[in-house]
């Protein structure tokens, strides 16, 4: 085939996955009851259908990663692009908290799960492959990819393949273990809700908001391709921060080119940051009554995210190589599942703590998301809370938009060990367990801190 092909074959391949996986949804009573995503359902039909296993499809897993790669920064570009008018509450900050400790804790655990793995069994293996728990688990296919398939321009062989197999089985534990996880805390008298009161109770919902001057459908331009051109405007300042970083750094010898190499995985948090900052400037613009003949549709934003990551899900689980993965097979093993267990117990510390009146739906929406992806923490909730009366959707959703600020240091640990692997320099994976925990520390003070303050108010 001619290579020009190939990514239109493969997406190609990956919308007749979706539409088959649709059509199996809605026909299958099982499938249709269980909690699980068209996409990944779509993914694991790719797997099974790839050139690894029937190979009815020949997929090219590189191409597939790069789709996976791309696709992360679209969705993640396109979110941040949204404008959302947001209830300020305590609950928004605790959440980024749970998020980002949960990382950290997932982080701890594998890290130093794969230190006495490669201590006294695998002594060529790289430690750090640990820290693709929480990017595979926490942050999803697309991130766990990114930063895997960095580790392996570095020298991790199939570091990219093992970010992907971390997220598949993460999606196994949000949906398969999710629906035990689900039954059991809701026979349990303490999850249940106190009294008709916090029933009733309905929180504000995230307000959607139209721009009053739309693209009118006669216009030069179409309301899709306008936010498609936004989208494509920011990646390229995204390219061309990330072209200028590699020349800057390049020039400082291996520290600097693996600096730079690593900052590649994490192009989707530089393009977030530029929407963001393009959605503020817009933003006051118009407040200081500056007209716009075209702005932001936050429907269709909306619309493209969904698109992105649906394809970025399925194309993440199909692109797994299982052969690549033999090596790898028993630490991977060993590490989601005391990873996944410790996940359950954590958040069931925890988030009863942080939000006492909705201890059930918030639980299974951490859950589902720190395992999984949002959409797998809300279709938990839906089980539960299928009119959405809990606050649970507001903490995931704008939880995940506080969780970057608090997240940002852990990705900046996240290069320590990769860096002491290349230099030979075995001392940073102390630095790297030191700061992982210190972190976790100071964010779980505040988080109590926060949450007996509040409790004290409300005594009051």
């Amino acid at each position: 085939m001619n290579q020009s092909w190939q990514y239109v074959f493969d997406m190609m391949m990956l919308s007749l996955l979706i539409v088959v996986a649709a059509v199996l949804k809605a026909r299958i009573p099982v499938l249709r009851k269980l909690i699980v995503p068209t996409a990944m359902i779509a993914g694991f039909l790719g797997l099974i259908a790839g050139p690894d296993m029937l190979g009815w499809i020949r997929f090219d897993p590189d191409t597939l990663g790069n789709i996976v790669y791309h696709l992360m920064a679209v969705g993640f570009i396109a979110l941040s692009l949204k404008e959302r008018e947001v209830n300020n509450s305590p609950g928004v900050v605790n959440s980024g908290i749970i998020i980002v400790s949960t990382y950290l804790i997932q982080g701890i655990v594998g890290f130093g799960l794969f230190l006495l793995l490669t201590g006294w069994f695998y002594k060529d293996m790289f430690p750090g492959i640990g820290l693709l728990l929480p990017l595979g688990f926490g942050q999803g296919p697309g991130q766990a990819y990114s930063i895997g398939s960095q580790w392996e321009a570095l020298g991790l062989r199939g570091g990219g393949n093992l970010g992907l197999t971390i997220a598949g089985i993460g999606f196994l534990w949000a949906t398969v273990i999710g629906i035990i996880f689900m039954n059991i805390l809701a026979r349990r008298r303490s999850y249940r809700q106190t009294s008709a009161a916090d029933a009733a109770r309905r929180n504000e919902p995230i307000v959607e908001k139209s721009e009053p001057d739309e693209i009118p459908l006669a216009d030069a331009i179409d309301k899709l391709t306008y936010q498609i051109a936004l989208i494509g405007f920011i990646y390229l300042l995204t390219y061309l921060t990330l072209y200028a970083v590699e020349k800057l750094l390049s020039p400082l010898g291996s520290f600097g080119q693996t600096f730079a190499q690593l900052l590649v995985g994490f192009h989707f948090l530089i393009g977030s940051i530029y929407a963001i900052a393009f959605r503020l400037i817009l933003n006051r613009l118009q407040r200081a009554g500056f007209q716009l003949e075209h702005a932001p549709n936050n429907f269709l934003l909306q619309r493209i995210a969904g698109f992105a990551f649906d394809y970025m899900i399925t194309a993440s689980i199909a692109a797994i190589s299982i052969y690549a993965l033999a090596e790898y097979a028993v630490p991977v093993v060993w590490l989601t599942t005391i990873g996944g267990f410790v996940t359950i117990w954590f958040l069931l510390w925890v988030v009863p703590r942080s939000f006492p009146e909705d201890k059930l739906p918030n639980v299974l929406g951490f859950y589902g998301m720190l395992t999984g992806t949002i959409s797998t923490g809300l279709a938990l909730v839906k089980a539960v809370d299928p009119m959405f009366r809990s606050n649970t959707t507001e903490n995931l959703v704008v939880g995940s938009a506080s969780a970057i600020a608090f997240g940002f240091p852990l990705l900046l640990v996240l290069n320590i060990p990769v860096i002491g692997w290349v230099n030979d320099q075995p001392a940073m994976y102390g630095y790297t367990m030191m700061a992982l925990a210190g972190y976790f520390a100071v964010l779980l003070g505040l988080l109590l801190y926060r949450t007996r303050r509040r409790l004290g108010k409300r005594k009051s």
